[in-house]
């Protein structure tokens, strides 16, 4: 009989330390949650403080605070249904991209571009347009710039759109956003890099290189790799939709007018 009370006591005993050890977790794991949220509504709170008090004045300032503007209810949309510390992350992300808008309308305002935003996922490997590049490309000219112009309006911050390395730089026109909605590359994308960037200082690879996904390595892991997996399945819930609905919403009045890119076979 003493043994049976033995077995029973060390049964109860055992079983309450898997039940507060799972109570543990839990709360460990929805602190880490709502601390991340709280990370990233820093950042996004920033971001709607500039897209709120900005007004552009040339068409380079009002494109960049049209894209901040975007990323900023993207970011509120993706911190809204985040039930992970990745999720939350990444809207982070997609606020601090916005911010990079914010200081690239205000370069092109001739305004003081604030404090440092943090470094996106991917920015370092993707490098920067370092001078003025024109090409001819399926019947029009493409330009880039490392300066806004009226030439070179649409900014972009650098970093990996659908998997490829976009450099930072200010662009005629916005030659990623179909990657960027769409999720996948057209097979003219090789062509064009080549013919933007061969040859620049501050782009590290080549055609082949924007082909494969790779860039120079230097940042490589942030969510390259293995760990993209893990930010895309937890990000599940809201990659596609959210970011992907906003980005493409406001500066082409509307999917519709993607049909314009055809040109380019994206």
């Amino acid at each position: 009989m003493s043994a049976l009370i033995l077995i029973a006591v060390v049964v109860v005993v055992v079983v309450g330390i898997v039940v507060m050890s799972q109570q543990r977790s839990g709360a460990n794991a929805a602190r880490q949650l709502d601390d991340a949220k709280a990370d990233a509504r820093q950042a996004i709170e920033r971001l709607g403080g500039q897209v709120f008090m900005l007004v552009g004045d040339g068409p380079a300032s009002k494109q960049a605070l049209a894209d901040a503007g975007e990323r900023y209810n993207a970011a509120g949309s993706q911190i809204e249904q985040a039930t992970s510390p990745t999720q939350a992350r990444l809207a982070k992300q997609t606020a601090l991209e916005g911010l990079y808008y914010v200081r690239a309308a205000r370069t092109a305002m001739n305004l003081d571009p604030g404090p440092p935003v943090p470094e996106l996922e991917g920015q370092k490997s993707a490098g920067a347009v370092t001078e003025d590049r024109t090409v001819d490309f399926e019947g029009r000219q493409i330009e880039a710039s490392p300066g806004p112009s009226e030439r070179t309006p649409n900014y972009y911050p650098g970093g990996r759109v659908a998997g490829r390395p976009v450099p930072a730089g200010w662009y005629s026109e916005p030659w990623w956003k179909p990657a960027l909605v769409a999720g996948a590359w057209g097979i003219g994308s090789m062509f064009l890099f080549s013919a933007l960037f061969s040859g620049m200082a501050g782009v590290n690879y080549d055609a082949n290189a924007f082909e494969s996904g790779a860039g120079d390595g230097s940042d490589a892991g942030a969510l390259d790799g293995g760990d993209a997996g893990a930010e895309a399945g937890d990000a599940g819930d809201f990659g596609g939709g959210d970011m992907g609905g906003d980005s493409g919403g406001g500066f082409f009045d509307g999917g519709g007018d993607f049909g314009d890119f055809g040109d380019f076979g994206f």
